[in-house]
């Protein structure tokens, strides 16, 4: 006898039996779908007001709930159900149709309400970057230099950092592409590599450039560490300063570091540069800064360049190494660029009559021979380069190749030194001739780290004058850094110029309905008249942001002032 299983009895609690009912499900569904139009509505409207709404909340938390494949699957029970549950379901079904809730209406009404939401998040979003520039604004951009130079790199250090001339954009915008540098220029020269970036974050900007350049190098951290400087604020303005002023080169006084920093400020204004406000600014004041040194001071008469250093070290290092006079050594030079025609320079003002050079092609090296007409030029090919150095007693190099054009195997495959000793001096970054040349019997071979003694002798004659030039400098860094805060105070003067022209403007339209009986250009007059007291009194308030203080004093002036004519949400909005 079979025995079938007893139908379950209804809870006795009313309130159980109520809310487990299939009438008060579909109920409670239309009641949600009914709130939900609500937060549409006031979402459209105001989406602010959609935030601070508990019906707009309340329709973004049942979005999930009232979608196509919840409603189909609370609509379409499974078929084991009893006969009145899908007569409820079909009712429920019908109520649903009938009030146009059908799941097109579920899936807009979903997309709808995802729309409103990724307003909200962008609107936050831009909420809080706004915020960001405003504090930004407030404070200025601060200078940061990372690099090395010959006084704490060696060549070898030098060469993997170095950048040509016609990269030093693309460079620099290599560094701004990262997050926290937001201005960036590059200077590189035979005796330093120095990235200058301006950035709201030091210390993740300069983490950054560090990681770019230990990357770009593919020096090890201990290595690259050890040699690099890193400076900010006033340290990195006063360096820059003495480096464009001749005072930081390895022979002190030279000229040509002065163009090259110009050449940078040229380069990082461009269109393509990424010098920017302030890192354009710091190079224009240290290109004046070094033409104001060499014009009121003595600190470029009589001094050397990297050229003429080399060309006394060659002279120095000539009867030692080679056992013969210097009158009477076969001179070569390689590369036909500037330091090529600074070579020359110093070469013709020591009497030197013949000169052979070496170059890629022909141009140049016909421009140099009509420049110096006293001295009898041999020039040749890059290809009869082996040839030449057999037959020259110093080789000077200075070429733009970014590798060794000479080395060991080289010399010792045209069996270079065995007849005769030959002196290199090579001046070039990145090298031109091998270090391991030095291994040849017969070779003698030195760059620039090796020019010290011509150097020390040099920077002896010049200690007064570098004295005097350090005074010159601290004028120049002393407008740069009122300039620099300054810029904090823009927006604020700017707020409150709006704010006293808005009230002004006001004051007279109210005034000018009662003055119906002035003539247009007596109400010229009122409203010179009124621009001149609203001028005469923003006066002081504008010089006391204007006036050169420490960080502290200007945002210490800047709060005040804030709070005295509630510029405060001015700024935020």
């Amino acid at each position: 006898m079979s025995h079938s299983t007893p139908p379950s009895l209804p809870s006795k609690c009313p309130i159980k039996r109520i809310t487990q009912s299939q009438y008060f499900r579909v109920l409670y569904i239309h009641a949600l779908i009914f709130l939900s139009f609500f937060g549409i509505a006031f979402a459209s409207d105001d989406i602010s007001a959609c935030n601070r709404c508990p019906i707009g909340q309340l329709s973004r938390k049942i979005s999930a709930f009232v979608s196509p494949s919840k409603v189909t699957n609370f609509l379409g029970q499974s078929k084991s159900s009893t006969t009145a549950t899908n007569g409820i379901n079909r009712s429920g079904v019908s109520l649903l149709n009938s009030t146009g809730i059908n799941s097109k209406r579920s899936i807009l009404m979903m997309s709808t309400i995802d729309d409103v939401a990724t307003k909200v998040k962008k609107a936050k979003k831009d909420k809080l970057e706004k915020a960001v520039r405003v504090e930004n604004s407030t404070n200025s951009l601060q200078v940061h230099v990372i690099g090395l130079s010959h006084h704490n790199a060696g060549v070898e250090v030098r060469e993997k950092l170095a950048v040509p001339e016609n990269e030093w954009n693309l460079e620099s915008a290599r560094l701004c592409e990262q997050d926290n540098i937001v201005e960036a220029a590059v200077l590189s020269t035979c005796n330093r590599f120095e990235v200058y970036i301006a950035s709201h974050s030091a210390r993740s900007a300069i983490r950054e450039a560090y990681s770019h350049l230990q990357k770009r190098s593919g020096l090890s951290h201990s290595e690259l560490r050890k040699s690099l400087f890193i400076l900010s604020g006033d340290d990195a303005v006063w360096h820059i300063l003495r480096v464009s002023a001749g005072l930081d080169s390895l022979v002190v006084g030279e000229g040509q570091i002065l163009s090259q920093v110009r050449q940078c400020y040229l380069h990082c204004t461009e269109e393509e540069g990424s010098g920017g406000k302030v890192v354009s600014r710091l190079f224009n004041t240290a290109v004046s800064a070094g033409k104001r040194v060499r014009s009121e001071t003595s600190i470029s008469k009589g001094a050397v360049s990297i050229s003429s250093a080399a060309v006394e070290f060659g002279k120095f290092r000539c009867e030692p190494d080679l056992r013969k006079p210097f009158e009477k050594a076969r001179l070569l030079i390689v590369g036909a660029g500037t330091m090529s025609r600074l070579l020359l320079i110093h070469l013709q003002s020591l009497g030197v009559k013949k000169v052979t050079l070496v170059n890629r092609s022909m141009p140049k090296c016909r421009d140099l021979e009509a420049e110096f007409k006293e001295i009898e030029f041999d020039i040749k090919l890059s290809d009869q380069l082996d040839q030449t150095i057999l037959e020259s007693d110093i080789v000077f190099t200075s070429t733009s190749s970014t590798g060794c054009i000479i080395t060991k195997d080289g010399l010792e495959k045209i069996n270079a030194g065995r007849s005769h000793p030959i002196l290199f001096v090579d001046i070039s970054v990145p090298r031109n001739i091998e270090e391991e040349c030095n291994e040849v019997d017969g070779i003698f071979s030195y760059d620039v780290d090796d020019l010290k003694m011509v150097v020390a002798r040099n920077t002896a004659l010049r200690r007064r004058e570098i004295l005097e030039a350090e005074d010159i400098l601290v004028e120049e860094q002393n407008k740069f850094q009122g300039w620099q805060q300054s810029l904090s105070a823009i927006p604020a003067i700017s707020k409150m110029q709006e704010k006293f022209e808005t009230m002004r403007a006001e004051e007279v339209r109210k005034a000018s309905n009662k003055l119906t009986n002035l003539s247009p250009k007596e109400m010229e007059v009122v409203e010179k008249l009124s621009k001149g007291i609203v001028n005469k009194m923003m006066h002081g308030p504008m010089s006391a942001l204007r006036q050169p203080e420490g960080p502290e004093e200007k945002k210490k002036t800047l709060h005040i002032l804030k709070a005295m004519f509630k510029l405060e949400k001015e700024l935020m909005n």
